[in-house]
Parts: C-alpha cells; structure tokens; sequence
C-alpha cells in the first residue's frame, strides 16, 4: 500500500491482553474494531518492531456508492504510555502526515456516551495521548474523544479507567462506539469541520447511573 492523497491513519487505543480488552481505557481499540468490521477487514497484521496490529479498509460510502477513502487502522500492541513509538512508526511507513493522523480514546471529561472531534490542543492527562505527542513532536494531530465520565465518590482515575463498564452501561457503550465509528468515517470522507458540525450536535440519549 503507497501513500495516497486522502489516506488516513485512525489509531485506537488500549492495553494489550485480554485481562484489559472491556476496561474503559480500551474503548479507543473497541471503537477500531467495530471500523475494521464495518470495512470487512477479517483480521489485523502484526508489525513487529514497534509491535502494533494495523489492516487497511475503504471507510463509509461516497455519493453514488463509491467505496470512501482508504484508511489504515491500527492498534498499538504495547501498553497504553508506550503508544507514541508505534503511532510513529506507522505514519512514517505509509508516509501520513500528522493532520491525518486520527487517535480515538477515552475521555474522562466527557459525559459516558458523547463523542467528540477536536485537532491539537492538551492531553487532559491522558498517558497515551502525552506518549503521542511525545514521539510525533506535535500535538497537531486529530482526536476522536469518548466519553466515559468521572469516577465516582472517591474512586481513583487510574483504578476506574482499568475497570470494564457495568452491565447497565453496556447498550450506551455499544451506541457510543457505533456513533464514535460513524464519526471517524465522515471525519474521512468530508473532513473535520464537516463531522465537527454533525457529531458536537447530535448528544446520546443516556438515561444511566
């Protein structure tokens, strides 16, 4: 695959295993999974030093049924502080540049359901986005936020974010990742301003403790 003027790289975060697959932290990979699915990509490829799983698919539908944009997925294989070099390592091989570089993770700031998009700006003490902008030199690069909201009484941050959603939240997440999916496939086809517009005004209907 050679770099084309649309292609996109949509990175999503998480901890590697099967002991963290559920947790909070893990809803940026949930959400590239359900992109990967929705593309037809059967499995992702290992790509070893750094290690990350990456797979190419066409994202969402043009006018007049025409495939959407090639698009490279990829989830980072180590832990979720060490997610800079394979971010890197993957834009620097199919030669994507940083405004074409898409990170979706959670987001502790956002009420559990939303979905935000914003390029650049801080990390909110977010490991993985601090090791992101660590090894890219920029923070320039684009954000698909998913809420998963704060933790409650006096529950540590580190200790809820490494917990898996209760039963009763399972059908907000479910429609959280499929609206984070719909997000990262107009962010591709029409660009950030467009999916900006749609997504920051269309809220979750949660209804949940």
């Amino acid at each position: 695959m050679g770099s084309s003027p649309d292609l996109h790289l949509i990175v999503g975060l998480g901890n590697p295993g099967e002991k963290y697959a559920r947790n909070r932290h893990n809803l940026g990979a949930m959400v590239v999974d359900d992109l990967a699915r929705r593309g037809g990509l059967a499995s992702f490829t290992l790509s070893p030093r750094p290690q990350v799983l990456i797979g190419s698919v066409h994202l969402g539908m043009r006018t007049g049924g025409v495939p959407g944009p090639l698009t490279v997925l990829a989830k980072p294989t180590s832990y979720m502080n060490l997610s800079g070099g394979p971010v890197r390592a993957v834009a620097t091989r199919f030669e994507i540049p940083v405004e074409r570089i898409v990170v979706v993770h959670d987001d502790l700031d956002l009420p559990l359901g939303a979905v935000r998009l914003k390029a650049g700006g801080g990390e909110g003490g977010h490991n993985g986005l601090k090791d992101i902008t660590r090894a890219l030199g920029t923070r320039d690069y684009v954000r698909i936020r998913c809420g998963i909201g704060r933790p409650p009484g006096r529950t540590d941050p580190a200790d809820y974010v490494l917990r898996d959603f209760p039963s009763i939240q399972r059908g907000i997440v479910a429609d959280a990742i499929d609206r984070a999916a719909d997000a990262a496939e107009r962010l591709v086809i029409e660009g950030l301003g467009r999916a900006q517009l749609e997504f920051h005004t269309r809220e979750p209907d949660v209804d949940a403790p």
